[in-house]
């Protein structure tokens, strides 16, 4: 067009503006994965009743909420009426449809199957959306009671232990060693408890700023799958995630191949993704699936097992799909398990420490009174 009017284009560069309220937007009005799981459902129906893309999507974007998603599909009808397919259209709004999500609508759109794969991936994003709720669900509780006990705490040693050593101050008498303990440890905290809040937070702020680089990350996801008992339980997570989601892919015609690139885009822990990519590469010279499986120490051996009699019976997305169940109710019961032990243990440490300062209160008032008199 700036030819035909007679410019030369020396440079074409994008503008970017200050404030993208687009990105804004989405910020402060995301996109939930119940909504997408609402949609695909919704979309799959409306396919089944033969209406088209464009006017399937057009009612959708009428009757939802949600402004960022309302925004998501007002361009994403645009992008289908300038020739695009559903899944480029999507694809281009990561931040509310991952690339697994575009990659399996691609495989459908091939296929002719649409309708299953969308139907597939929200029952997908419905399972791993109600396991980290039940997660979020299960941790309520003992988040609640550990922030009131820590207030507990600090409202006694700030208020009520000052007063009681003003009172001791006055008279010149030996006090109890427990007491005596109780009373430096407090005067240290007072004179000293700033320097300490900063130490722990220069601390916290560094561990962060290493995280955030490659190999701080990379540890940090190490450390992640070998701690003791929640390194478990994040560990059959990650598997559980990986199984479902190959199972997945490769069941709805996708090559293993390329499923694993989009498994190993979808992982939030690094060491997985490095030991997921040199499986693929070994997979990719022949080795197949199971025996670079076996080399590594990640993949527990139900899991090899499994995959090598879904290779040599052609039932690989069945077996995934077995493993990744299997994985996320062990999972599950661990988690359960220790959240039931979070919750007396907090209120053991409560009652103890309570017991501590009410003994060294009390023991000091008796031998006040006993030297005293």
């Amino acid at each position: 067009m700036l030819a035909n009017i007679g410019y030369r284009v020396i440079a074409l560069k994008l503008v970017v503006p200050f404030f993208d309220w687009g990105k804004l937007s989405a910020r402060l009005f995301p996109v939930k994965p119940g909504e997408i799981i609402l949609f695909s459902r919704q979309l799959a129906l409306l396919f089944e009743s033969g209406i088209d893309i464009v006017t399937s999507l057009e009612l959708l974007q009428e009757q939802t909420s949600n402004r960022s998603l309302k925004r998501v599909l007002g361009e994403v009808v645009s992008d289908i009426r300038s020739g695009n397919p559903l899944s480029v259209a999507l694809g281009k709004h990561p931040e509310s449809f991952p690339p697994i999500y575009c990659r399996s609508l691609s495989v459908g759109e091939q296929t002719g199957n649409l309708e299953t794969v969308l139907r597939q991936m929200a029952d997908y994003m419905e399972k791993e959306a109600a396991a980290r709720k039940d997660i979020k669900n299960a941790l309520k509780y003992p988040v609640i009671v550990s922030i009131v006990a820590v207030i507990v705490l600090a409202v006694i040693v700030i208020f009520v232990l000052p007063a009681f050593t003003s009172l001791y101050s006055l008279f010149d008498v030996e006090l109890p060693l427990m007491t005596r303990l109780l009373l430096s440890t407090v005067n240290w905290l007072t004179n000293y408890g700033l320097y300490v809040i900063g130490a722990i937070a220069i601390t916290v702020g560094l561990t962060f700023v290493y995280i955030r680089t490659p190999e701080g990350r990379l540890a940090w996801d190490r450390l992640a799958l070998r701690l003791p008992l929640l390194g478990r339980i994040a560990h059959l997570s990650e598997l559980s995630h990986c199984c479902r989601s190959m199972s997945l892919l490769f069941g709805a015609g996708l090559p293993l191949p390329e499923a694993m690139s989009l498994v190993i885009e979808s992982s939030d822990n690094k060491m997985v993704k490095n030991v997921l990519t040199s499986v693929r590469q070994d997979m990719i010279r022949g080795e197949g699936l199971s025996r670079p499986m076996a080399k590594s120490g990640l993949f527990f051996p139900l899991m090899v097992q499994m995959v090598r009699v879904g290779e040599e019976t052609g039932n690989l997305d069945v077996t995934l799909l077995t493993v990744a169940q299997n994985f996320e109710t062990e999972a599950e019961d661990r988690m359960r398990s220790l959240i039931g032990l979070i919750q007396p243990a907090i209120t053991l440490i409560i009652g103890v420490v309570v017991a501590l300062i009410a003994l060294s209160l009390i023991s000091a008032m008796y031998s006040l009174y006993g030297q005293v008199l």
